[in-house]
C-alpha cells in the first residue's frame, strides 16, 4: 500500500481512489511533538475507542469518514481532502484556555465555547476566525465554518450525553473535517483520549492524554478504563 500521510500517531495508506487505511501507532506526543514516548498497545486502544465513537455518531446522523474497524489497530475510511482548520469545543475550562482567559480551572462554560485553529505545527496551531481562514484559503466561505461549528455542537450533545451515562465528563475535544471526492463535508480523523479531555464524573480524575502531558503516569490504564466504560 502507498503511504500518503504520516502524522504524529497515525499512518494513512491509500487503498483505492475512494478509500484509505488508517493505522494507529503507539506513539504519544505533546507540545507540538516536543515531548514524545511510545506506549505499547496505545494505538490499538485509540483505534477501538475512536471506532466506537464514530459508529455512535453515524447512528445519530453525523456524516463521518469511518467505514469499518480492522483488528488490531486500523480503520478503513473514506478518502477525504482534510480542511486545515481544527474545531475545538470546550465544556469546561482547563489547560491553555485558563492561561489565556480569566476562567477558573474546572469551571463549567455556558454557553459551550467553540474555537477554530489553523492546523499547522510550524505556527503552533494558532486560533483563527472566519476572516483569517478565508484569507489563508483554508475554506471557501463563512458558511463552511458555520457548518463545521453546527456539526461540532451536535457531536458535543451526542457524546456528552453518552459519556455521562458511563461516568465520564467530556471536558473538551478537537475535531477535523474533510471533503469527499463528490464535495461532501464530513467528520474525519479520530475521536479518542488523544484528541479529547475526559474526567471521571465523580472524582474528576484525568482519563486522557493530559496524563502524559502533565507526567501523571498510568496513561494506558486510563485509556483502557475509557474503553471499558464505553463498551459496557
Amino acid at each position: 500500500m502507498k503511504l500518503i500521510y504520516r502524522g504524529k500517531a497515525k499512518d494513512v495508506y491509500e487503498l483505492d481512489e475512494d478509500k484509505v487505511l488508517i493505522e494507529f501507532r503507539d506513539d504519544l506526543t505533546a507540545g507540538d511533538g516536543a515531548k514524545k514516548a511510545t506506549k505499547e498497545g496505545k494505538g490499538q486502544l485509540n483505534a477501538e475507542i475512536s471506532a466506537k465513537f464514530m459508529e455512535l455518531l453515524s447512528k445519530n446522523g453525523i456524516p463521518t469518514h469511518f467505514i469499518k474497524f480492522e483488528k488490531p489497530n486500523r480503520h478503513v475510511a473514506k478518502k477525504v481532502e482534510i480542511i486545515r482548520v481544527e474545531v475545538i469545543c470546550r465544556n469546561f475550562a482547563t489547560g491553555s484556555f485558563v492561561r489565556r482567559y480569566p476562567f477558573k480551572d474546572g469551571q463549567e462554560l455556558s454557553p459551550h465555547v467553540v474555537e477554530f485553529g489553523f492546523k499547522s505545527d510550524e505556527y503552533h496551531d494558532p486560533m483563527i476566525n472566519e476572516d483569517i481562514a478565508m484569507a489563508l484559503k483554508l475554506v471557501s466561505s463563512e458558511e463552511e465554518m458555520k457548518e463545521m461549528k453546527r456539526i461540532t455542537l451536535k457531536v458535543n450533545d451526542i457524546l456528552s450525553e453518552f459519556l455521562l451515562k458511563k461516568g465520564i465528563i467530556l471536558v473538551d475535544f478537537k475535531l477535523e473535517f474533510g471533503y469527499t471526492g463528490d464535495g461532501k463535508l464530513i467528520l474525519a480523523d479520530e475521536i479518542s483520549p488523544d484528541t479529547c479531555r475526559f474526567w471521571d464524573a465523580e472524582t474528576r480524575e484525568i482519563m486522557d492524554k493530559d496524563r502524559f502531558r502533565r507526567g501523571l503516569g498510568d496513561v494506558l490504564h486510563f485509556y483502557r478504563e475509557v474503553k471499558r466504560r464505553i463498551e459496557k
